[in-house]
């Protein structure tokens, strides 16, 4: 009997403390614990967040800089990549045709890849600094000279144009078809 009454005193006190509620004490430590975790939370989604890895822009891996488990940093690449969107062909010009071009100049682009097809495109940079000739460059007068790097840029919608495809450049001389669309 003493157990069974001592077992009705714990349920009592139990239902009273229940009824009561939680002392505003309990509820303060609760909240404060709660915002700690939320707070070591948002740490660690960060932390998660800035481990992804992001392409800044819509670009192919051409090659793989850092192994895996080694220590990568924002000033430390991981990969090479090659941006294909917007698609352009570098092309070379001597320095007697360099007066001859400008921005968003007309060209036509053919391959060998695609006969008889060409792509639309135009010229979106130009260099102000001379390099010497590449050596992709097959003209013997080229070879020997100093060229001016441009970019052309192309319109391929279907993407059939691939990275590192050689292509050959016309450019429209025509005065009046000279801006892009």
């Amino acid at each position: 009997m003493d157990i069974a009454q001592a077992h009705l005193v714990v349920a009592q006190k139990s239902l009273d403390l229940a009824t009561i509620g939680p002392r505003k004490e309990d509820i303060a430590e609760a909240e404060a614990l709660l915002r700690v975790k939320q707070a070591q939370f948002s740490i660690l989604q960060q932390q998660f967040a800035d481990a992804e890895l992001v392409a800044p822009s819509n670009a192919v891996v051409r090659s793989r800089l850092l192994e895996p488990g080694e220590m990568s940093s924002p000033q430390r690449p991981v990969f090479n990549l090659a941006i294909v969107d917007p698609k352009w062909i570098r092309a070379y010009l001597s320095e007697a045709d360099l007066g001859k071009v400008h921005g968003r100049m007309k060209a036509s682009i053919t391959s060998d890849s695609f006969p008889g097809r060409s792509f639309a495109g135009w010229v979106g940079f130009i260099s102000s600094v001379a390099e010497f000739t590449p050596k992709t460059v097959e003209t013997v007068e080229l070879r020997s000279s100093l060229v001016y790097e441009i970019r052309i840029f192309v319109q391929d919608p279907q993407d059939q144009l691939r990275l590192g495809m050689p292509a050959t450049v016309q450019l429209d001389s025509d005065p009046g078809t000279n801006s892009h669309p």
